[in-house]
């Protein structure tokens, strides 16, 4: 039998608190100000190869703030990372928990995979770390799986693609997510794998004509392999898409990367 979203959900993040799984409202229980699910306010976190970006989101998921972004250090260390979401987080003022998406596997808020950040990150306890650093209850989860959440329509078999410094996937069955789906890794052609021909570099080296033609035939094979009803093209090099795309095929906004975030509180 197939587990249901919420089970699935609660497999692919957890809440990071004192030790346990707090809820948001006890954890903030010492408040003077006493919070409602529709007061609550998300930051939304989104750890890229490139940049790390953030806004404030309210207890419905709309935009409070204008997205803000800064250059991924280099190297990009825990350290060096952790110092830009503090520097994004004091910008964005109050809020009440956080939302995280990660570029590589991520289990119970443990960075597992960090393709195109820095090796340090392998087992790194990111959701225990950023909660201690910033007082607040931590999600964290793949970012092309936070993406997912704030694109999809919950309906049938829809696959995420985002294209950015590397290459991000989710992949989504009546809304439910198949957690930490790293297509990026597997072979493409020859020896070769699908972010060899669709990373940020692979496009800088073949240009972007045929970095497209890639793409086309890479979304016809994922098509026989997953036989989706919808593929979303996100991340910053979705603006370099050119030409007709396929019927099921569509790009969604980069800030899906960010609403996506409040998905991960849902229960």
């Amino acid at each position: 039998m197939r587990e249901s979203s919420k089970s699935a959900r609660r497999r692919s993040y957890a809440v990071v608190g004192n030790g346990q799984k707090d809820s948001v409202l006890g954890l903030m229980s010492k408040s003077k100000t006493k919070k409602t699910a529709s007061t609550i306010k998300t930051l939304a976190v989104d750890i890229g190869g490139s940049a790390v970006k953030a806004m404030l989101l309210d207890g419905a998921g709309k935009v409070m703030t204008q997205r803000e972004r800064i250059e991924t250090p280099r190297p990009a260390t825990p350290a060096g990372v952790l110092k830009v979401i503090s520097d994004l987080a004091k910008s964005n003022g109050g809020f009440d928990r956080v939302s995280v998406g990660f570029p590589g596997v991520v289990k119970n808020g443990i960075t597992v995979t960090a393709p195109n950040l820095e090796k340090s990150w392998h087992g790194y306890e990111l959701g225990k770390v950023l909660r201690r650093q910033l007082n607040r209850p931590v999600r964290v989860a793949n970012d092309a799986d936070v993406q997912g959440y704030g694109a999809i329509k919950g309906k049938g078999v829809e696959l995420v693609l985002t294209l950015g410094t590397g290459l991000g996937s989710a992949l989504f069955v009546d809304g439910c997510l198949v957690p930490n789906l790293e297509l990026a890794h597997h072979r493409f052609r020859g020896k070769k794998t699908y972010e060899d021909y669709l990373g940020n570099r692979a496009r800088k080296k073949a240009g972007n004509s045929k970095w497209n033609k890639h793409l086309r035939n890479a979304m016809k094979e994922l098509d026989q392999l997953f036989s989706f009803d919808v593929v979303y093209l996100g991340g910053g090099n979705a603006k370099k898409i050119t030409g007709r795309l396929p019927a099921k095929a569509t790009i969604i906004s980069n800030v899906a990367g960010l609403l996506g975030g409040i998905a991960l509180w849902r229960e």
